[in-house]
């Protein structure tokens, strides 16, 4: 499986559309994980799976989402309900209730990527207000799942990928 996460456009749509245009038919979804600033008419969201972010004011957007793909359990969300500033205590645990083997979620703007109790945690970034340690780099990822553990790669807005920030996580 290979997929593509963003976030924290913040009204900012065409770079939405540069990362459909650069991933379309090459990958097996896309997830934004909120803080888009459009409305959920848009037609970007047929294919996105998307939720609802702090400044996302429709309120027919999801708060979270539990989807499976192939062989994985993905939970998206913002983050702001599950405290992701503070640390993923909280978000940990929603993502066992909901038996996750990725969580995806947004809302600090800042890249992160660790694996907890069998749980691939992710965050994107934003792809343009990023903030912490790799600000001013805008950023999305890919995630690619293999039987043996999850590659997570971060690009640039140039879909240029970051070499540096790449992790590989073994399944346990």
């Amino acid at each position: 499986m290979k997929i593509v996460v963003v976030s924290d456009n913040h009204g900012q749509r065409e770079c939405l559309v540069d990362i459909l245009n650069q991933w379309q038919g090459k990958v097996d979804g896309f997830f934004h994980c909120g803080d888009s600033e459009l409305e959920a008419s848009d037609t970007l969201w047929q294919d996105f799976v998307v939720v609802k972010g702090n400044c996302d004011y429709d309120p027919t957007f999801a708060k979270s989402s539990t989807i499976k793909l192939e062989n994985d359990i993905i939970f998206i969300t913002h983050g702001h309900l599950y405290q992701v500033n503070s640390g993923l205590n909280s978000l940990n645990l929603v993502a066992q209730e909901q038996k996750a083997t990725i969580a995806l979620y947004g809302h600090s703007h800042k890249l992160a990527c660790e694996l907890t109790n069998n749980i691939l945690f992710v965050n994107s970034g934003s792809i343009s207000q990023p903030r912490g340690q790799y600000a001013p780099l805008k950023t999305y990822a890919i995630i690619e799942t293999f039987e043996q553990g999850y590659q997570v790669t971060y690009f640039n807005q140039q879909h240029e990928e970051v070499t540096a920030l790449s992790r590989f996580f073994k399944r346990s």
